[in-house]
């Protein structure tokens, strides 16, 4: 701690990444990545942008990329906020639609920035408790709050609430801001995004780092009400009206333009994740139902610490949380079909010595 520190970053505890590890033969299973490259179209648009038009600052509304996402999901340019990733989108939600001083609430078993923006933000929040079946339940969700946020599919569950819970939602909390985060909706669920043109306090965000294999492009989006998004805008343009490079707009908009290796690598994800559950549960794993590119599971007899250190004795790195109701289970990320042969050959080994 030093003396010239402001005094509220003494208290902060912040987000701790998924780990990156710089092993040799490493079988990375952990931070949910899409296994598959981005589309040979989104390395051309990124490439034909290597020139001199570097020099030049980069549009600082997206205005191509707003136009892409808008006409895939069918909304209005207006309804349309892009940021340097999801996290910054939600940091801006954060601090845009959520500073009430009345609690926000989120499941406690949940995506764990939450609580960290809560914290940079001094907003008060409750943690709701899943069911005992990892599940969110609506009625949990009533009575004067701050707003809601959570991701759907959740994580680490992989669990998806159906869009008719979600709608019911909504229905009971027309006064406060409702976030759904959709990280991972490409991978089996339904997008919440048809409902924000008969909600206008629904906000929903998504991601191009998971099911357009671009993480290392960083680039989010949210699609709401205009009114929620000019919030956004304004605190963008607070504190960096710049967020989206050229290279990064270039490249998200020739992912959208691609549809048919999206929808390629979507399935491959999907029919890998079906394979990974089979394995899992014929090795005694508990497995719960994920729409994610992730499974999250525990073995029945075998403790989920001792058996992520043995994996990663093999090279192997999976995800262990060391949090209250979910200590005993992994989260693993899908990969290909060879490594998950890798993790099965590991685990089988494992699961006999």
């Amino acid at each position: 701690m030093s003396r010239f520190w402001s005094p509220f970053v003494k208290d902060l505890v912040p987000y701790v990444p998924g780990e990156q590890p710089k092993l040799q033969k490493l079988t990375k299973l952990n931070t949910n990545e899409n296994p598959y490259g981005p589309s040979s179209a989104v390395l051309a648009a990124i490439q034909d942008g290597l020139n001199d038009d570097l020099r030049r600052y980069p549009d600082p509304n997206s205005e191509q990329l707003k136009t892409a996402i808008a006409e895939y999901h069918g909304v209005d340019i207006a309804q349309v906020f892009v940021g340097n990733g999801s996290d910054e989108v939600l940091a801006h939600i954060f601090h845009g639609l959520f500073q009430h001083g009345k609690p926000l609430l989120f499941p406690d078993i949940t995506y764990s920035f939450y609580p960290v923006y809560c914290g940079l933000y001094d907003i008060p929040y409750e943690a709701i408790p899943l069911d005992a079946a990892f599940q969110i339940r609506v009625n949990d969700y009533t009575g004067m709050k701050g707003g809601i946020i959570f991701p759907n599919p959740n994580a680490p569950t992989g669990c998806f609430l159906p869009l008719a819970e979600i709608e019911r939602l909504l229905a009971v909390n027309t006064e406060t801001v409702v976030v759904i985060d959709e990280a991972y909706v490409d991978f089996g669920g339904e997008s919440a995004i048809s409902l924000v043109s008969r909600y206008p306090n629904l906000l929903v965000t998504q991601t191009l780092s998971k099911s357009r294999s671009l993480a290392g492009l960083r680039v989010g989006f949210a699609v709401g009400h205009p009114d929620l998004i000019e919030a956004l805008e304004r605190i963008k343009n607070s504190f960096n009206s710049y967020p989206l490079d050229r290279l990064a707009q270039r490249g998200a908009v020739a992912s959208f333009a691609d549809q048919p290796y999206f929808e390629q690598c979507q399935a491959a994800v999907i029919a890998e994740r079906e394979a990974l559950v089979r394995g899992l549960a014929e090795l005694d794993f508990e497995v719960l139902p994920s729409l994610a590119n992730f499974v999250f599971c525990r073995h029945r007899s075998r403790d989920a610490a001792e058996l992520a250190a043995g994996l990663r004795e093999d090279g192997i790195i999976v995800r262990h949380f060391k949090q209250a109701r979910i200590e005993q289970y992994l989260r693993i990320s899908i990969g290909r079909p060879a490594e998950s042969a890798v993790l099965f050959e590991s685990l089988k080994r494992l699961l006999t010595a």
